[in-house]
């Protein structure tokens, strides 16, 4: 079987030296779509070295290399055909703001290998500490089509529910730019999916689709926007389920409902679509949990 559960799972963990500075922070901001207009305050914040703030997803790319799918993959007890391979889902908890330089020690293993009978879900979680302790934990879930079906565990569905009913408390929509993807893989993802068309055509799409979690950075900059008045500082979880793909050129709709807490905390529920595609949805299961106001 491609996938033993048993060595996977018993693996050592991975150990590797990660650094970061201002110069890679402002790369990938620049990659999810900060910087327009360019002279606003508000994404100066994101784009300017003097004012710079380093949004928390930052951590998907931290340190350069492969990203943490390709991560899963590599280890003992997997061997899988990447062609077979989806990126499901991706969840992010802060222990502390991500600095904008920094060095650390990133230790990745697979945490969970689930059944889900025509596919196998693994989980691959990485613990980023550094001089001064722990910084962030991640987790990558990813769905390897036709290797399901050993009688293993199914796993929790791990699904928050259905977004609230009714109207959401605010929409944002973000346009990606036709080259958003060249510029985002500047930051480590290198995969040709993204930027050749010969390659997205063997692989079934029209033409190179956006990183999911390039998507996924400019999700939690449009709710930190939006409704936490741009202090990434407050950004304590974020987690999200990729349902469909995004093609540069086309428009995120982002959806969010708010529930505050009474000490000025809360949690936003956010689903992701494409406007033109009739608002076909490419983010689900999306929630943002933040602190109150320091």
């Amino acid at each position: 079987m491609p996938i033993d559960a048993a060595e996977a799972l018993a693996a050592a963990p991975r150990v590797r030296e990660i650094a970061w500075d201002h110069k890679d922070v402002q790369l990938y901001h620049l990659g999810i779509g900060a910087g327009l207009p360019a002279t606003d305050p508000g994404e100066l914040r994101y784009t300017l070295e003097s004012r710079l703030h380093v949004l928390p997803s930052f951590a998907t790319v931290a340190g350069g290399g492969a990203p943490g799918v390709t991560g899963a993959l590599s280890g003992p007890g997997v061997d899988v055909d990447l062609a077979r391979v989806l990126h499901g889902g991706q969840r992010l908890r802060l222990h502390r703001t991500v600095p904008v330089r920094g060095r650390a020690r990133a230790a990745s293993r697979v945490v969970a290998v689930h059944d889900k009978g025509t596919a196998a879900v693994l989980v691959l979680r990485t613990d980023v500490t550094d001089a001064d302790g722990p910084l962030w934990t991640d987790e990558a879930e990813v769905f390897v089509r036709g290797e399901g079906g050993w009688g293993g565990e199914r796993g929790p569905s791990g699904r928050p529910g259905p977004v609230p009913d009714g109207a959401p408390d605010h929409v944002a929509e973000r346009a990606v730019r036709e080259d958003q993807a060249l510029l985002y893989r500047l930051s480590g993802d290198w995969n040709p999916l993204h930027a050749d068309p010969e390659f997205a055509a063997r692989a079934g799409f029209e033409r190179p689709v956006l990183h999911g979690l390039c998507s996924y950075g400019a999700t939690l900059k449009s709710v930190v926007d939006t409704l936490l008045d741009g202090d990434v500082s407050r950004v304590r979880e974020y987690g999200t389920r990729f349902t469909g793909v995004v093609y540069p050129g086309e428009t995120l709709r982002v959806r969010m409902w708010r529930a505050a807490a009474p000490d000025g905390g809360g949690t936003v529920r956010a689903e992701v679509s494409v406007r033109e595609r009739g608002d076909a949805v490419v983010l689900a299961d999306t929630v943002v949990r933040y602190s109150p106001t320091p």
